[in-house]
């Protein structure tokens, strides 16, 4: 649709298009601006202002099948231990935001502010008032697209800039190195766009957890377990964390992959990733553990996976979605490397597989006895 459609629109009127050529008119309830991104789906129930602060959201348009969005508002940005409580990052990460009723009064105990508001003091636009139900079957059918939000009176600085190549790890990693806690075991923890509850959880352990640069090399480091966080993008866009995650496999200090994370350290290992059609991002996804046949509900978001086919020796599929099947962890069969495509730290979400922490843990002490 050509800028003459912008035109027309009233002040609060706003439009998704997806590169296929539809069109849905909406209203606008958060910054007015035109943004284009990847459209993708969550099926979650709640936990917006977490799932928008997702760093693994990064460019990308979200869209909330969940119909009411907005009702309990937005809480507090108070920080603990560096990090702020209620987030999983610093800002929305978010490129914009389709739902399809929104709460224009918000009630909860501990809300601030209304998610409108928020997302316009962080230049975010929203559209309302669209069939996300239906969008999601679309998408599902004809898999994840490129999309854009026009907003009426909104300026004209985005365009069709979705480009599917690159990659936006850099730009939501840390730029230093940073430390957290003052405990026993040291955590070297590599920031792909990690999410704050990731290191809320290694924080209940005896450790000090050292958050470094995506493309820092580990291995001139002296530390007593590594993660990979989650983040943005293409895996095979990362090979500096591949290179260096090589370099780690040498050793025998544990290892232990969280979603980007996992695809990461299956690629180090010699194998190979692929784009899902339409992603995984929900808080209820089966899967089960190839160790005990166990069922577990995890929380997950990814738009790609590792072929399990082809994985390098000495490992095996550690978790397999009971959905579709893929690879959802692997691990070394004689290293004490392990990574999960879920969120095992599930915020928001189910809280199954938080003892694969425990697990990890274990394998530290263990190490350094």
């Amino acid at each position: 649709m050509k800028d003459t459609v912008k035109k027309n629109l009233h002040e609060n009127d706003a439009v998704l298009q997806l590169q296929n050529g539809i069109s849905l008119k909406g209203r606008s309830f958060g910054y007015k601006k035109r943004v284009s991104g990847e459209v993708v789906f969550n099926t979650a129930m709640t936990a917006y202002p977490e799932s928008l602060t997702d760093p693994s959201y990064t460019g990308q348009i979200l869209v909330a099948t969940y119909p009411l969005i907005g009702n309990y508002g937005i809480p507090p940005s108070g920080s603990v231990n560096g990090l702020k409580e209620n987030f999983e990052s610093d800002g929305i990460h978010i490129a914009g935001l389709v739902v399809t009723d929104y709460s224009w009064r918000y009630s909860h105990w501990n809300a601030r502010e209304s998610l409108g508001d928020w997302l316009k003091s962080h230049r975010v636009p929203a559209i309302c008032g669209i069939d996300t139900r239906e969008l999601t079957r679309i998408l599902r059918e004809e898999g994840c697209m490129p999309g854009r939000i026009i907003s009426g009176g909104g300026d004209s600085e985005e365009d069709w800039t979705f480009q599917p190549g690159q990659t936006p790890v850099s730009g939501v990693s840390t730029k230093e190195v940073k430390t957290y806690g003052s405990g026993k075991y040291r955590i070297l923890l590599v920031d792909c766009g990690v999410k704050f509850n990731i290191i809320r959880s290694l924080l209940r352990y005896d450790t000090t957890v050292v958050r470094v640069p995506w493309d820092y090399d580990c291995s001139r480091d002296d530390y007593d377990g590594l993660v990979i966080s989650n983040g943005p993008g293409d895996p095979g866009l990362c090979m500096p964390v591949v290179d260096n995650l090589k370099k780690s496999f040498l050793s025998d200090a544990p290892i232990f992959g969280i979603c980007l994370g996992s695809q990461l350290m299956g690629l180090a290992s010699g194998g190979r990733t692929y784009k899902l059609k339409y992603g995984h991002r929900s808080h209820n996804q089966p899967v089960i553990c190839s160790k005990d046949d166990r069922c577990y509900i995890t929380s997950q978001n990814h738009g790609y996976a590792l072929d399990s086919s082809s994985l390098g020796e000495g490992w095996e599929v550690y978790f397999s979605n009971l959905n579709d099947g893929s690879c959802e962890g692997i691990k070394h069969r004689e290293k004490p490397f392990f990574a999960t495509q879920f969120h095992p730290e599930a915020s928001g979400g189910p809280t199954d597989t938080a003892f694969l922490f425990d697990d990890f843990m274990n394998l530290v002490t263990r190490f350094r006895s």
